[in-house]
């Protein structure tokens, strides 16, 4: 004879599966009590994906009540010890586009289910699962678990109504993955290999079709150089562009990699024959970057190449008396200034060249 418990226990685990599988595949309907959200963040070329859904707290007790505090056994399932689901509905997914190190482990790239343990004292863990296709943490196997750290979960001053994952701290190769609800914030620290993952990419798109484009050989070579990595392979890079036709760019992209490697006297005689190849606009910012350096004879070359390149300039008149005046050469300076304000200049180029007429007391 069948007990009436157990029969009412079994229709009622058949109604709250059969709603699950119902709520999974309508995904063309509205969800209106926990939406369905994303949010992403690039760190260098890499990123960083959260597909999450967002309970309110419509005035519940969070902490410790509708999420308890530790691990706990879920009342369906695999009837497992699990984590918190890191939100709402089917598991929280976080995709990770090449391999980063989170609070300390490095995780490769890929697709996870996403879980927090949150415990009295805000001490608490963060996992990655590669189960990520399960439903909540019902089906949570410890066996699957790609990864697993320690955090300190933050009381915050105010309250998230409605939870939601954000990147509130980001640098170059680095990226704070923030859960936020009630007045918690759950902290996960991920990093990336930038240099690395950008030049082993880069590595490989100029082994095809993107190597027959001059200026992504060049763009390569000067990250590398910002960066300071790899520079025998940006070498080869930038000799790749030349071969193909010398510009500016790419000869004083080589000028400056044979002056990082300390052959100074080879990077002057290249850019000797760059200048003349350059823009007025490479010209002076080249100009520019030797004033800051204080290398004024190579700064005063630069400009007084733009004035004959393009004489009837009056910003490349300015930038000469520039150099001149920074260098000590009043006479030439103030001769610069007047050629320049001769010329109806642009507002800028004509506030600059009388301020400095002014301080040269020609004015």
């Amino acid at each position: 004879m069948f007990k009436p418990t157990a029969i009412r226990l079994g229709f009622s685990l058949c109604i709250i599966f059969t709603g699950f599988l119902v709520q999974a595949q309508q995904t063309w309907l509205p969800r209106e009590p926990s939406p369905a959200a994303s949010v992403e963040q690039t760190v260098g070329i890499s990123k960083v994906t959260v597909n999450y859904s967002r309970p309110s707290i419509k005035g519940r007790e969070i902490w410790g009540n509708l999420v308890p505090y530790g691990w706990n056994v879920q009342g369906f399932g695999a009837g497992n010890s699990a984590p918190w689901r890191a939100g709402a509905n089917e598991n929280t997914v976080l995709h990770l586009s090449h391999p980063a190190t989170i609070q300390g482990t490095l995780v490769p790239a890929g697709n996870y289910g996403l879980f927090f343990v949150i415990n009295k004292d805000n001490s608490g863990e963060v996992i990655l699962s590669k189960d990520y296709k399960s439903w909540g943490s019902f089906f949570y196997d410890p066996k699957q678990d790609q990864m697993r750290a320690k955090i300190t979960v933050r009381d915050v001053p105010f309250s998230t109504e409605r939870l939601d994952y954000s990147f509130d701290s980001v640098s170059k190769n680095m990226a704070e993955l923030d859960l936020n609800w009630a007045k918690k914030q759950f902290p996960v620290k991920m990093e990336f290999a930038v240099d690395e993952i950008v030049m082993d990419n880069a590595t490989e798109l100029l082994k095809g079709e993107t190597a027959f484009t001059p200026g992504n050989l060049n763009a390569a070579a000067a990250y590398a150089l910002q960066n300071n990595i790899d520079t025998a392979q940006a070498m080869k890079w930038i000799n790749r562009s030349i071969a193909n036709a010398p510009t500016y760019n790419n000869l004083r992209i080589r000028a400056a990699l044979l002056k990082k490697g300390g052959d100074s006297l080879a990077s002057e005689k290249i850019m000797k024959t760059a200048m003349p190849l350059a823009t007025e606009g490479e010209l002076n910012a080249y100009g520019y970057q030797m004033l800051g350096e204080n290398k004024f004879p190579q700064a005063i070359d630069a400009m007084k190449l733009m004035v004959q390149k393009f004489p009837e300039s009056a910003n490349a008149w300015d930038s000469l008396g520039e150099a001149y005046a920074l260098s000590g050469d009043k006479k030439n300076a103030i001769t610069s200034f007047k050629k320049s304000l001769s010329m109806n200049p642009p507002a800028p180029t004509k506030a600059n060249s009388e301020k400095y007429m002014k301080q040269l007391g020609a004015m």
